[in-house]
């Protein structure tokens, strides 16, 4: 798919959202972070190996929420340990030489007082461990301390930089490093509430099957698998034509870009993985390059061709009010924090949209982007002055919002800076 449209106008989420739908791993590149192979830059194999990456964590962490259960099961019981040791049996001493010429402790020379205490010794851990049971059960032993040992979490170390390609060989150097030594664990005295946390994580690592995780994430990527490539007009251009130096270097990208998208197999760290059925959805505002700048091949191999219009004034006040994380409902919550009820009646939410819509026809049109730099300005001095105000509730109406807004954008110039 090609999506060509004006920025700000919504296609990196609408593939966000089609990912989402879809439950597949989705990888956002920029086209002009590659270069062309024996140049300094990224490599174009390297997406493939980072969306890859992308599965096995997505895979990963699904998993972990399967097994929750049962690690929490696990964690009592290492709580448990840490709370209430439970006796070991002492160990024997060999007493006589038996007829095979080994030493060893014949049955009827055990003392049986010793094996009463430990018995009993064992009964009273049970009780206790009971007891200890229905109280971290009711939540009554949350704030007292446990020690144990945790995974020491290195922070820094020795950075392993490998011509491009290397990793194609499927040498994965850091991880090899990382294996060679054992990791360090340090003992830690935390409290039960904190230790748990600590405790879930490690149980739930411990159940969870590598190789099927890995399997899976192939097999989502290689079937499913979405990759945006965006900005794909900045490399748009052929060689000739009196054209040098970038020309040439664009075009080299786009020859590199064009065996991933028509299907080839990349080496990654996990395996390899093949393209030929993932979805490829290039954009870009192609405002100076045309659709048909780019290689003949390329082109072939972006067949569904979508064009999104510039967002209209009406859009902008659906985009204001309509999603679950809206712009307007996102400032309610942050002057909210501050005691301040801030409420925008319906007159003052076309005016935003009025005015957003008229800085994009001024200046320069970045879409739903510029409704963020309008609010922010609308709404500068209230937050600045909020944790101090003793006002606790405000209202946002057209009035109020063409007098914070209005000569900022009569101004043209000043507009361009500040809006």
């Amino acid at each position: 798919i090609l999506m060509i449209g004006p920025t700000g106008v919504g296609k990196t989420e609408i593939a966000r959202r089609l990912a989402t739908l879809a439950g597949a791993p989705l990888l956002k590149v920029e086209a002009t972070k590659f270069t062309e192979v024996g140049y300094v830059g990224r490599d174009v194999d390297a997406m493939v190996r980072d969306i890859t990456d992308i599965a096995v964590a997505m895979v990963e962490k699904e998993k972990i929420a399967e097994v929750q259960e049962r690690a929490a099961e696990r964690v009592q019981e290492r709580i448990l340990d840490l709370l209430v040791e439970r006796p070991q049996p002492r160990a024997k001493t060999p007493t006589s030489m038996n007829p095979m010429g080994f030493w060893g402790t014949p049955d009827a020379e055990e003392n049986p007082a010793e094996d009463e205490n430990y018995k009993l010794q064992l009964e009273q851990a049970e009780r206790l461990r009971s007891r200890m049971k229905d109280k971290l059960e009711r939540g009554e032993l949350e704030n007292a301390e446990v020690e144990l040992d945790i995974e020491q979490q290195k922070s820094g170390g020795a950075r392993i930089f490998t011509p491009a390609g290397m990793e194609e060989m499927g040498f994965d150097m850091q991880s090899m490093f990382s294996n060679m030594f054992p990791k360090e664990r340090k003992r830690r005295k935390m409290k039960i509430a904190e230790a748990r946390g600590v405790l879930q994580a490690e149980e739930a690592q411990k159940l969870l099957d590598r190789d099927a995780i890995i399997s899976e994430a192939l097999s989502r990527v290689q079937e499913t698998g979405i990759m945006f490539i965006d900005e794909i007009d900045k490399v748009a251009g052929r060689e000739g034509g009196g054209h040098s130096g970038p020309q040439v270097s664009r075009e080299g990208v786009q020859r590199d870009l064009l065996p991933i998208v028509e299907g080839s197999t990349v080496m990654t760290k996990h395996g390899p993985v093949q393209t030929n059925h993932m979805l490829f959805i290039a954009a870009g505002a192609f405002n100076v390059a045309k659709p048909s700048d780019l290689i003949p091949e390329l082109q072939g191999r972006f067949p569904i061709r979508v064009e999104l219009e510039p967002l209209t004034e009406a859009d902008f006040r659906r985009i204001l009010v309509e999603p679950q994380n809206a712009l307007l409902k996102q400032y309610a919550a942050l002057l909210g924090a501050d005691g301040v009820e801030l409420q925008f009646e319906e007159d003052g939410i076309a005016e935003i949209a009025r005015l957003a819509c008229l800085v994009n026809e001024q200046t320069e049109n970045i879409g739903a982007r510029r409704l963020h730099t309008m609010v922010e300005r609308l709404l500068e001095e209230i937050s600045f002055d909020a944790p101090d105000t003793d006002t606790k509730s405000l209202t946002i109406n057209a009035a109020f919002v063409k007098e914070h807004l209005g000569p900022l954008v009569k101004d043209e110039d000043l507009s361009r800076y500040i809006l």
